[in-house]
């Protein structure tokens, strides 16, 4: 009974530390969402591989607008995003990521965005560095 008691603690605690989909895990790191409330525009990131990521979403200038915590095989769509070019940028394991493709947010206008990783095809993502993922 003892160990079954420890046991089920023991997990609570393991599942407890994990993220929900769009919690602002790294909200201590970075400066305020960038939101424009009139664009009507939204990206939906959808992850499809088995493991939760980060994503971060950047303009044109490659200045911070979002992020957030994504479940595996969950989706996330962040809202009223600004007019411009973004690229977006992904926490994998322990890995960092940006996607090579610049997506164009237009207004009113809704994306989607799908999430896998395929070492077969390391030519749609680039690695980049810890310092990179969280500069402002």
């Amino acid at each position: 009974m003892r160990v079954l008691l420890i046991f089920l603690f023991t997990a609570s605690l393991v599942f407890a530390q994990r993220g929900n989909t769009g919690d602002k895990t790294f909200s201590h790191r970075f400066p305020p969402d960038v939101e424009n409330k009139v664009s009507g525009s939204f990206l939906e990131i959808a992850n499809t591989v088995e493991h939760d990521i980060i994503v971060l979403i950047r303009d044109q200038y490659k200045k911070y607008i979002r992020h957030a915590y994504i479940r595996a095989n969950e989706s996330y769509t962040f809202e009223n995003l600004p007019i411009t070019r973004i690229y977006v940028q992904f926490k994998s394991l322990e890995f960092y990521f940006e996607d090579r493709k610049v997506q164009v947010i237009n207004f009113n206008e809704k994306r989607k965005f799908m999430f896998f990783y395929d070492a077969s095809q390391k030519g749609n993502y680039f690695e980049i560095s810890e310092e990179e993922f969280f500069m402002h």
